[in-house]
Formats: C-alpha cells, structure tokens, sequence
C-alpha cells in the first residue's frame, strides 16, 4: 500500500460539497425564473442574476480555490506515503472550515462569520502544506 487511504475520505466529503453547492445554485436559478426574477438570458454574464443566485454561484466558485490545494495536498501526501494521523485530522477539520463556510455563505451570508471560517480553513491548509514539506524533508 502506498499511503493512509483514511486522507480520501475528507476529499470525498469536499467533493460532495461541491456537488450540494450545485444544486443550491441550480435551485435557486430555477426558482428565480419560475418566479419571473430572471429569464435564462440573465446567466449569460456575470453580475446580472439576482442575488440569492449570485451568492450560490460564488460559493459554487469558491469550491474550485482553496479546495483545488486541498485535493493536491491530500494525493501527495497519500503517494508519498505522507498521510499520518495529524494529517488525515487537518484535512477533516479543513472541510469542516469548508462546511461551515459554504452554509453561512448560502444561507445568511454574514461576511464576517463567513470570512472567519475561510481564514480558519485557509491556516489549516497553510499547516497541511507545511507537513507536506517537513514529510519530503524528512523531519515529519
């Protein structure tokens, strides 16, 4: 065995986020023109959809940032064998950053609390990398 196959579990949760991210955003879009608020030409452009909508594309967006150099962490990690226990429980607690993150932001979409958990996300991550680092170095 190469690696820790416990660090594709929190990339398997992270991709079902992104998935649920989608349907919100296919919902709201579809309720937004049965409701006469948008007509399907409104999504040609950025910035004219309505703003439940925009939201939901935002964070669907959203999920291909900082994710993306989670996914690449984790499968590094795994092929070189560098998914230890602390690395595997990063990776939980980056998608429950991501989580929270996704909820706030579909749903009340409180700035602040939703930029809370993009910088508690955004360390962890940091922290990921640098075990990464020390793991190729040989320290961790």
């Amino acid at each position: 065995m190469i690696g820790n196959l416990a660090i594709f579990w929190p990339m398997v949760a992270q991709a079902f986020l992104t998935f649920a991210a989608y349907f919100v955003l296919l919902s709201r879009r579809r309720t937004a023109v049965r409701g006469g608020g948008a007509s399907l030409d409104t999504f040609r452009t950025a910035g004219t959809e309505p703003a439940d909508s925009a939201s939901a594309s935002r964070n669907v967006a959203n999920q291909f940032e900082l994710p993306v150099l989670f996914h690449a962490v984790c499968l590094a990690l795994y092929v070189t064998n560098g998914a230890s226990w602390l690395a595997v429980a990063l990776a939980w607690i980056f998608v429950v950053c991501r989580l929270v993150h996704a909820f706030v932001h579909l749903g009340s979409n409180a700035v602040a609390q939703r930029f809370q958990a993009f910088v508690a996300g955004f360390v962890v991550l940091f922290v990921l990398w640098i075990l990464f680092a020390l793991h190729l170095l040989g320290v961790a």
